[in-house]
């Protein structure tokens, strides 16, 4: 039986995550990944999860162990909304929706403002999980590799009839990139926003993870009416628990109710109350200081032995926060071939074409620096700069 005659268009449309078959494939002894976008076991509050679950159970058994409101727990939205506060967004807890981690809420982005063949811009490279959720709905994926193209791209899309919905954007340690937009360019990303009257969507899950420099203000601070947060707790408190949430004006946020009703009814409400008392007691902040040092020291250390072993001729980003950095190879080279020669080698990272919707950055890959411990991050750059090595000299 051909299971592909019953499958809907849009199951036809879907991709895998090459990310997710990598796995599969480096998930064996000796082998050092720089893959995975894995936060630290290290920064896990175990000892105050385990008291704070205690008392969720002993104060709000019944109701952390039933069915909840499909927009998320209200204290926890109260926490979350005084957070951005802070950041000069003018919200309440009824701007927010609680997600299944910002995966769902992309999805969701995706089911409830595209419709086949509509144009969504992204920058290139650009997250690999959204690209994914927008080809899902077969959106029409354009991508722009410079802040000053985007005019430009949104034009053309514009002119030929097929004016974007949105722009999906990260600004704060991009993933793949590690790179964060000036307020100069968001700005004109808001411009451009403002210009063709298009919405943001402002993918914000490594924000908080800033080493150094300061801290950017967020675009919908600076228009608020086009703009759509994204969130997560998977970087800054714990991956398990799939909390994410979106914060957008409420006409919006009702739209993305109904579209999550229809598909889990509603997040986890036992994870919703941890997560809102551990805010509530202030252990989130005590936490997040120590996971920002644990990951600004290991940064630095890739970038030590990236320095100490790479060829000349081979680039990278510099990050001042999240849990990426990208890799550049000389044109012409591509990192699919080195990807094989580096499995040999037990050394693992993801290639960087898998993050461009247009098919280029063939040369390009991502490492993730946030979970190897030091020895594995310095044997297994030491690795791939051999197996780079090796790939220059087959030429």
């Amino acid at each position: 039986m051909d299971i592909n005659q019953f499958l809907s268009d849009n199951a036809l449309n879907m991709k895998p995550s090459p990310i997710r078959e990598l796995l599969s494939m480096i998930n064996k002894p000796g082998m050092i990944s720089f893959a995975g976008g894995f936060p630290n076991p290290l920064s896990f509050p175990i000892p105050e999860i385990k008291q704070i679950m205690n008392e969720v159970l002993d104060e709000q058994g019944t109701q952390a162990l039933q069915y909840g409101g499909t927009d998320g727990n209200r204290s926890l939205r109260e926490e979350i909304a005084k957070r951005y506060i802070k950041q000069g967004m003018d919200i309440d807890a009824d701007n927010i929706i609680i997600t299944t981690a910002s995966q769902q809420a992309i999805d969701l982005t995706a089911r409830v403002f595209v419709n086949p063949g509509d144009t969504v811009v992204v920058g290139l490279p650009s997250y690999l999980g959204a690209l994914q959720a927008f080809n899902s709905v077969r959106a029409n994926i354009v991508g722009a590799e410079k802040d000053e193209e985007l005019e430009a791209v949104v034009r053309a899309m514009c002119m030929s009839g097929k004016k974007p919905k949105f722009i999906y954007a990260i600004p704060d340690f991009q993933n793949p990139s590690g790179l964060t937009m000036t307020v100069e360019q968001r700005k004109y990303m808001v411009h451009i926003a403002r210009k063709y009257d298009l919405l943001i969507v402002e993918d914000s899950p490594y924000r908080e993870i800033r080493f150094e420099g300061e801290h950017q203000p967020l675009i919908a601070t600076m228009a608020p009416e086009r703009t759509i947060v994204l969130g997560t707790f998977s970087k800054t408190f714990v991956p398990g628990f799939r909390l994410g949430w979106v914060i957008a004006p409420k006409e919006i946020v009702y739209r993305y109710n109904l579209a999550k009703q229809s598909s889990d009814l509603c997040s986890p409400i036992f994870d919703q109350c941890v997560a809102a008392k551990y805010l509530e007691k202030g252990y989130f902040e005590k936490n997040l200081e120590k996971t920002i040092e644990l990951y600004r020291h290991k940064r630095d250390f890739m970038l030590e032995c990236l320095e100490k072993y790479m060829p000349e001729n081979v680039k990278w980003t510099k990050p001042e926060g999240g849990l990426f950095l990208f890799v550049q190879l000389p044109e012409g080279y591509d990192t699919t071939e080195l990807f094989k020669m580096a499995i040999d080698q037990n050394v693992a990272f993801v290639i960087g074409e898998a993050f461009f919707c247009d098919g280029s950055g063939k040369n390009t890959m991502r490492l993730n620096f946030s979970f190897m411990d030091d020895a594995n991050i310095d044997e297994g750059i030491k690795r791939l700069a051999t197996t780079i090595r090796r790939l220059f000299e087959s030429r």
